[in-house]
C-alpha cells in the first residue's frame, strides 16, 4: 500500500465510513429522541383525557358502568394506546382491551411506591414491562383521577403503547439511512477511483520519464496535462528545468572534451613532429635550435591551459568566494601593478593607453588575487586584439555603492550575436583558430567566473570598432 492511488483511496474510505458512523448514530440518537418525547407526550395527552372522563362519570353514573368502559375502549382505539383505570389502592377496575371485561380485571399494583408517585405527581413516565399486565417493553403514563366535588383521588389511570411501535419507525428510517449510505459510499469510492487514476497517470508518466531519462535519453520530458493538479504542474516544469539543466551540461561537457581534445591536438602534434624530427635526423643541427624553442613555446602554451583549467576547478568548486577571502584594497593601485606588467607589448604594439580614475584612491572589499587576475586577462585580450598604434582604454567609475571597471580597446565591431558567448568555455572570434595562438579562449570564462563568484555582474559591448568590458564590485570608500 505505497502507491498514491492505494492510499488515498483508503484514507479517504476510512473518512467516508467514519464520517456515514458518525452522522448515522448522531442522527439515530436524535430520531428516537423525538419519536420517544413524542410518544410519552402523546401518552400525557391521553392519560389526561381519560383521567378527565373518568372523574366525569364517576359524578354521573360511576366507574363501573357500561357506557364508560365503551367510552375507554373507544378512546383507546383513536389514540392507539392501550388503558387501564385502578381504584386508590391501585385495584385494576376497567381495561380498554375488552368492553365487555378482560383478564387483567381484578389486578392490583403493588409497588407501593408507585402508587405514592402517581398520587403526588401530575404524570408518572415509565418504560419497560408492566408486570402482570403486558409482556412486551411499553412507554407508559399515569396519573390520577380526581373527584371533581371534594377533589380526592378516587382513581389512577394508565396509559401505554408497545415500544416496538415507535422503535419499528426508527429501524425502518436505519434501514433507509444505509442504503442510501452505501449508495452514496460506492458513489463515492467510484469518483475517488476515477480522480485517483487521473491524478497518479500524470506521475506515473513522469516516473517513465524519469527513468528514461536516467537512461540515457537526456531528450526526454516530462508531459502533464493542462488540466492536471497546479502541483503537479509545477512539479513537472521543476523536473523539465532540471532535465534541461542537466542536458545542456552534458553538452557543454562534450563540447568542452571536443575542444580541449582539438586545442592540444595541435601542440602536441608540432612538438611529437619536431622531436621526432630532430631525433631522426630529419631537421638538420642548425636547425634544431629553432625548432626547440617552436617546441618549448609549444610546452609552455599547454603548460598555461593546464594552469588554466586547474584555476576553473577551484573557482567552480568553490561555489562563490567566501567573505574570509576578501579584503579591502586600493583597485587603482592594483590596476596599475597589472598595467605596468604589459609595459613592453604595449611599446611593441605602439598603443596609446587612456587611464582615467579618479585622484583618490578608490577602495572595495574583495579577493585581491582573483581580481588581479581578471584585471590581467581582461587587458591581455585587449593588448592582443588591439590593432597597431590603436587606443587600450582602462577607466574606473564610482557609483553609489559600486565601482564600475572598465577596459576598452581598438578594433573590429564585435557581431551582436557573438557578444554573449564571448565568455564560453574555448570560444574564439576565429573559428579556423590560426590566430592568436598563445590563447585558448578561456581567459573570459575565468573572468566571469571570478566576478560571479563575488556576486557581481560583467556586460560587454562592441560599437563603431570598439570594444569595452565592464565589472562591477562593490565599493567601500
Amino acid at each position: 500500500m505505497r502507491s498514491t492511488f492505494s492510499r488515498t483511496f483508503v484514507t479517504f474510505a476510512v473518512i467516508l465510513l467514519a464520517a456515514l458512523l458518525i452522522v448515522g448514530f448522531s442522527l439515530q440518537m436524535l430520531v428516537k429522541n423525538y419519536l420517544e418525547d413524542r410518544a410519552i407526550e402523546d401518552l400525557k395527552n391521553d392519560s389526561a383525557a381519560i383521567s378527565q372522563l373518568a372523574a366525569a362519570y364517576h359524578s354521573d353514573r360511576g366507574l363501573t358502568s357500561r357506557e364508560f368502559l365503551t367510552n375507554l375502549s373507544v378512546a383507546s382505539e383513536i389514540s392507539g394506546a392501550d388503558a387501564v383505570l385502578c381504584n386508590a389502592e391501585g385495584r385494576l377496575l376497567l381495561c380498554s382491551d375488552s368492553p365487555l371485561g378482560c383478564e387483567h380485571q381484578g389486578l392490583s399494583i403493588t409497588s407501593r411506591e408507585y402508587l405514592n408517585a402517581v398520587k403526588s405527581q401530575d404524570f408518572v413516565v415509565n418504560q419497560g414491562i408492566v408486570q402482570g399486565l403486558y409482556n412486551n417493553a411499553r412507554y407508559v403514563v399515569s396519573t390520577c383521577v380526581k373527584d371533581p366535588g371534594n377533589g380526592n383521588i378516587i382513581g389512577i389511570v394508565m396509559v401505554s403503547t408497545p415500544m416496538s411501535d415507535t422503535l419499528s419507525i426508527l429501524e425502518r428510517m436505519t434501514d433507509i439511512y444505509l442504503f442510501v449510505s452505501i449508495l452514496v459510499v460506492l458513489a463515492a469510492l467510484i469518483a475517488v477511483i476515477v480522480y485517483t487514476r487521473k491524478n497518479s497517470a500524470p506521475l506515473k508518466d513522469m516516473a517513465a520519464t524519469a527513468n528514461a531519462f536516467g537512461h540515457g535519453n537526456l531528450k526526454a520530458r516530462a508531459q502533464v496535462p493542462e488540466d492536471s493538479p497546479e502541483e503537479i504542474r509545477d512539479l513537472a516544469l521543476a523536473f523539465n528545468n532540471m532535465a534541461q539543466s542537466l542536458e545542456k551540461s552534458d553538452n557543454q561537457r562534450t563540447e568542452f572534451v571536443a575542444n580541449v581534445s582539438h586545442e592540444l591536438k595541435t601542440p602536441m602534434t608540432t612538438i611529437g613532429g619536431y622531436v621526432d624530427g630532430i631525433l631522426d635526423g630529419t631537421i638538420p643541427a642548425e636547425q634544431q635550435t629553432h625548432y626547440l624553442q617552436i617546441v618549448s613555446d609549444e610546452t609552455k602554451r599547454l603548460s598555461r591551459l593546464v594552469r588554466s583549467m586547474l584555476d576553473i576547478s577551484r573557482l567552480q568548486d568553490q561555489e562563490g568566494i567566501g567573505e574570509e577571502k576578501k579584503s579591502r584594497f586600493d583597485i587603482e593601485e592594483c590596476a596599475g601593478q597589472v598595467l605596468i606588467t604589459f609595459e613592453q607589448k604595449i611599446n611593441r604594439k605602439e598603443l596609446n593607453v587612456d587611464v582615467d580614475m579618479p585622484e583618490h584612491p578608490v577602495y572595495t572589499f574583495a579577493n585581491q588575487d582573483y581580481i588581479t587576475q581578471v584585471i590581467y586577462n581582461l587587458l591581455d585580450n585587449a593588448v592582443k586584439f588591439c590593432p597597431q598604434g590603436g587606443n587600450l582604454g582602462l577607466s574606473i567609475r564610482e557609483g553609489d555603492r559600486k565601482l564600475y571597471f572598465t577596459v576598452s580597446n581598438d578594433g573590429g565591431t564585435i557581431p551582436a550575436d557573438q557578444l554573449p558567448r564571448l565568455f564560453d568555455r574555448f570560444h574564439k572570434l576565429d573559428k579556423s583558430r590560426s590566430q592568436n595562438r598563445d590563447g585558448w579562449g578561456l581567459g573570459l570564462y575565468i573572468v566571469k567566473t571570478i566576478i560571479c563568484g563575488h556576486g557581481e555582474d560583467i556586460s560587454v559591448s562592441s560599437a563603431d570598432g570598439i570594444t569595452r568590458f565592464t565589472f562591477t564590485l562593490p565599493l567601500v570608500n
